[in-house]
């Protein structure tokens, strides 16, 4: 079992066998983390292959740095969104591309962070994955605290399914009214009370899916989820792999959708028509990896 503040990549094997690194190829992680299948993909490069991996978060990019200090193979670290991989790229003469990963969870260490991401600790309502936002920047603050009931229940209902998104809307607007809501466990106490009996004791914190829905929806993760795809795949190389691992199912809906498009376009092959989970094994050590799911997708 995984100690607190500790990070173990999920499908970590699965997805560097399938990607199938060759020692000369050019990897993109876009998702690098603390580097744990940027890791493993530089163990398998030779001197003439290259890794970029690209974060938003300094504290990632650091432990990544760190990570990667002693690898054979050339590797560039940098401090960007998926979004913008096609033109960091060009910034670093780089045309094409021949694997692509992208690991779409979030990690213990940013759980630690103190910027709003864990509704078990009391943090400032940020959740976003730049360490210091600027003055104007949406955080989960501004969501929770300006912005109308309506709007806040769509994106609870849009970004996290969260069925009760309506009756937690207008518990935070009640609230508010009398003190702006300032910390995650402010934010949580108040999503508790609000909804049924019932729905506090399951599986899931009653928190959660409203902490998932303010997370994507400060840092726009699907729009640059959508954007980051098809800007990789366009630098892909013929028969080129690219996979994505994801933890919840609107991520999944959306990474399956564009796979069968390109697919349907005749761009490629679908690798995985179903995806892959975690072994039994994995799960006993890393209890996280339960909702995790492996696609892959290679380029005509």
């Amino acid at each position: 079992m995984l100690g607190a503040g500790t990070h173990q990549s999920v499908l970590l094997h699965e997805a560097v066998e399938m990607l199938v690194i060759q020692p000369d190829d050019v990897v993109v992680d876009a998702t690098l983390g603390g580097a744990g299948h940027a890791r493993a993909i530089v163990d398998r490069l030779g001197e003439d292959g290259i890794l970029i991996g690209f974060d938003l978060d300094e504290d990632a990019l650091l432990r990544a740095r760190l990570a990667l200090e002693d690898a054979t193979c050339q590797t560039h670290v940098v401090k960007a969104n998926f979004r913008d991989l096609k033109r960091e790229l060009g910034k670093l003469g780089i045309a094409q591309v021949t694997k692509a990963l992208f690991d779409l969870g979030w990690s213990a260490y940013q759980l630690d962070s103190l910027r709003g991401f864990s509704f078990q600790k009391d943090e400032p309502l940020l959740m976003t994955y730049e360490k210091n936002p600027g003055g104007g920047a949406l955080t989960a603050r501004v969501i929770i605290n300006e912005w109308k009931e309506e709007s806040i229940a769509d994106i609870l209902w849009g970004w996290g399914e969260e069925r009760y998104s309506r009756r937690i809307a207008k518990a935070i607007v009640e609230r508010r009214a009398q003190k702006p809501i300032e910390t995650s466990t402010e934010l949580a106490d108040i999503i508790k009370a609000a909804v049924p009996p019932t729905y506090r004791f399951g599986r899931l914190h009653p928190a959660t899916r409203t902490f998932q829905a303010l997370r994507v929806a400060v840092n726009d993760e699907y729009g640059a989820l959508r954007e980051g795809l098809d800007a990789v795949f366009e630098m892909l190389a013929p028969h080129g792999r690219l996979a994505a691992i994801t933890f919840h199912s609107i991520e999944d809906r959306l990474v399956k959708q564009t796979f069968v498009r390109w697919s349907k376009e005749e761009n490629g092959e679908r690798i995985t028509k179903k995806p892959v989970i975690a072994s039994s094994e994995e799960l006993k050590e890393n209890p996280r990896a339960r909702s995790a799911k492996l696609r892959v997708f290679q380029k005509k």
